[in-house]
């Protein structure tokens, strides 16, 4: 740690206009952070005459960073107007369109959603008598061999069930016809009171959060709450 201070600016240039912004911070502050970072080795400041000399650097380096500030937005101005200009000559038509399709969307949702529940309803139905024609077919494979009738039954029922396996197939591709549907997981909050209890006791780092995440946006309006302290102090800035 030193308390001798630099003189602000770097090397000596006959014309800065020419440089990259960056450059020119460079070389007017260059010097100057130089010195700010010999101060920062982790050893705080024990006297008046250190913390002006922190102090005196600290003001030039926040000249550094209102002028780096200033080149940056100096520089992204006119790209942010650009992207700005193109934002709003697109939206009204990216909206407009937006709304239709969601108008299509709803205009067939019901539909889609009766229809998709019917084929899978259908599914479900045909697995069954695939299932049940299997079962069948199974028991009656056990039949003796010297039984004529008995064996043409037992084929009658395998290919019977073999049928009835197509049958449930085609349905299953069936439920995949209908477009435009995905799965979504919905919820309601039936009992707020329980909910919250529910959370206190199952994920305890989550009600922290929220708790010191209120805090933080309502100290100053509700420093009564229980709970919460809140009081002033100085702190350097």
């Amino acid at each position: 740690m030193t308390e001798e201070m630099g003189h602000n600016g770097g090397p000596e240039l006959d014309d800065l206009t020419d440089l990259d912004p960056l450059e020119v911070i460079s070389a007017e502050y260059g010097e100057i952070i130089s010195e700010a970072e010999n101060w920062l080795d982790g050893q705080k400041v024990d006297c008046e005459s250190q913390m002006r000399a922190v102090d005196a650097i600290n003001k030039e380096i926040k000249a550094a960073k209102k002028t780096a500030v200033d080149a940056q937005k100096a520089e992204s101005a006119p790209l942010h107007k650009v992207w700005k200009d193109s934002i709003a000559k697109y939206k009204p038509t990216i909206d407009d369109l937006d709304k239709i399709s969601k108008g299509l969307t709803a205009l067939v949702g019901g539909y889609k959603k009766e229809l998709a529940d019917a084929k899978a309803h259908a599914e479900r139905e045909a697995w069954k008598v695939a299932n049940e024609a299997r079962t069948k077919a199974e028991m009656a494979a056990q039949v003796d061999a010297s039984n004529i009738e008995s064996v043409r039954e037992a084929e009658e029922l395998k290919k019977a069930a073999i049928d009835a396996e197509k049958a449930a197939q085609a349905a299953k591709r069936s439920t995949k016809d209908v477009k435009g549907l995905r799965k979504a997981t919905k919820y309601s909050v039936d009992d707020e009171r329980a909910l919250l209890h529910w959370i206190a006791k199952n994920d305890k780092p989550a009600l922290r959060a929220f708790v010191h995440s209120w805090a933080k946006d309502n100290h100053k309006t509700c420093g009564h709450a229980e709970g919460l302290s809140v009081w002033e102090e100085k702190e350097a800035f």
